[in-house]
C-alpha cells in the first residue's frame, strides 16, 4: 500500500528558501513519478514539480523553473524540493503526490499526503 509521508515548510520572507521532503513507502518511488502540488487560498490545485527515479526524468511548472530543485534519494525512498529566491506568490499547502504513469501531463495524482503550509511573507 503506498503512502507519503511529507515533512518541511515553515514560513519565510520574499528572497529566502525552505526545503521540502516526502518519504514513499509500498513501492512509489519506483512505480510513480513522486512531487508535489500545491494549492493557494482560493485557487485550485496545481503541478508545482514532479521526479521520476524509473525514467530517470524532472519535471517543473513553468512558475518555479530556476527556483525550485526537486531530487530523489533511492536509498530512502524519498525526494526533496528544495526552494529558493520564495516569493509570496508560492504561498500555499504543498502535497506531496505520486502521479501514474505516463506522464503526459501533470493534472492528476494517484496518492497525496495531507499537505504541508508554506508561507512567504513580503
Amino acid at each position: 500500500q503506498v503512502q507519503l509521508v511529507g515533512s518541511g515548510g515553515g514560513q519565510v520572507r520574499t528572497g529566502g528558501s525552505l526545503r521540502l521532503s516526502c518519504v514513499a513507502s509500498g513501492g512509489a518511488f519506483n512505480t510513480h513519478a513522486l512531487g508535489w502540488f500545491r494549492q493557494a487560498p482560493g485557487k485550485e490545485r496545481e503541478f508545482v514539480s514532479a521526479f521520476s527515479y524509473r525514467s530517470d526524468s524532472i519535471y517543473y511548472s513553468p512558475s518555479v523553473k530556476g527556483r525550485f530543485t526537486i531530487s530523489g534519494d533511492n536509498i530512502k525512498n524519498t525526494v526533496y524540493l528544495q526552494m529558493n529566491s520564495l516569493k509570496p506568490e508560492d504561498t500555499g499547502v504543498y502535497y506531496c503526490v505520486a502521479v501514474k504513469p505516463p506522464y503526459n501531463d501533470f493534472t492528476s495524482f494517484e496518492y497525496s499526503d495531507g499537505g504541508t503550509q508554506v508561507t512567504v511573507s513580503s
